[in-house]
């Protein structure tokens, strides 16, 4: 049995950790009631170290999966409440796991994620894409929705929706940087070669030739947004306000990408401080926000 002051720490270890990173989309926000910082600010710094053991350091792909397999060792004490370690993130992560009734799988299936990282850096199809988000984005609502309450299962497919989505825009962001800095490419190579390309054009001075392949992808970013942004509608409260400012910014974020030169595809939008205020504002009141969804799909049809 762990102090208080023992939690306490670790706790903070994992807040602090959360706060020293940029993310595109809020973590432990100030949006979320306060009963939901902690555990999230948990499950992110075990989330953010082992990303960082498949793609930090100077170390060969064997040690990484090594790392990885030791946090998967560490889960499964944790699910027989055998953790006995010192390791602040995982003080605070058993914590989490039987306050809140996490299903354990969901963070092996993190884990899972990180490991195809490390092995895998070429996606045939856009299913083996979305196969990667069902381990790598998905697991993130489910635990959300977990810490929250007894989330129905309509709310977990919503939730897979929205989370593929962001994870997609994510990915069309950082084109470029995936495949300089970490030689990874999440375009499907099926599609690439369908339209007489391959990686070399990706650093092409002019990525017009990209442009029927990455509209018909936003397009099916759009639709996972369509299916998936009724979430927002179900929540109450805080973490009401906060899942519809996620996904009204991705939405946001979407067009800004689809409306990018055809020349210039590939630079990363950011939204301004005046959008996300207006985002926030508008993720307040349910029926704005609904409106504004709807208004904003809406744009996307009219674009693609």
């Amino acid at each position: 049995m762990r102090s208080n002051k023992q939690l306490n720490q670790a706790y903070s270890y994992c807040q602090q950790l959360a706060n020293s990173h940029y993310e595109n989309f809020p973590v432990a926000s100030r949006l979320l009631p306060h009963r939901m910082r902690a555990p999230i600010a948990a499950i992110y710094a075990f989330a953010r170290t082992a990303d960082d053991f498949a793609d930090e350091g100077d170390i060969s792909d064997l040690q990484r999966l090594h790392a990885l397999s030791s946090y998967h060792d560490l889960l499964r004490q944790i699910e027989k409440q055998q953790y006995r370690g010192r390791d602040p993130i995982f003080i605070a992560l058993q914590d989490t796991v039987t306050r809140c009734e996490l299903p354990i799988h969901l963070l092996h299936n993190l884990l899972k994620a990180f490991e195809q990282d490390v092995v895998k850096s070429r996606y045939h199809s856009f299913s083996e894409v979305l196969d990667y988000c069902q381990f790598s984005a998905n697991p993130v609502g489910h635990l959300l929705l977990h810490i929250n309450g007894q989330p129905t299962q309509q709310q977990l497919t919503q939730s897979d929706a929205i989370c593929t989505a962001l994870q997609l825009i994510n990915f069309y962001q950082d084109v470029i940087q995936d495949y300089t800095e970490q030689d990874r490419i999440y375009l499907p190579q099926d599609e690439l070669q369908r339209y007489g390309l391959d990686e070399t054009h990706i650093i092409t001075d002019n990525t017009e030739a990209f442009a029927p392949l990455m509209l018909q992808l936003y397009n099916r970013t759009s639709v996972l947004f369509e299916n998936g942004y009724l979430l927002g509608m179900t929540l109450n409260g805080r973490f009401g306000w906060e899942v519809r400012a996620i996904c009204l910014a991705g939405l946001m974020l979407l067009i800004r990408l689809i409306e990018q030169p055809k020349s210039d595809m590939f630079s990363r939008p950011r939204l301004t401080r005046r959008q996300i205020l207006s985002v926030m504002l508008t993720s307040l009141n349910k029926r704005r926000y609904y409106n504004s969804v709807e208004a904003m799909l809406q744009i996307t049809r009219s674009l693609l």
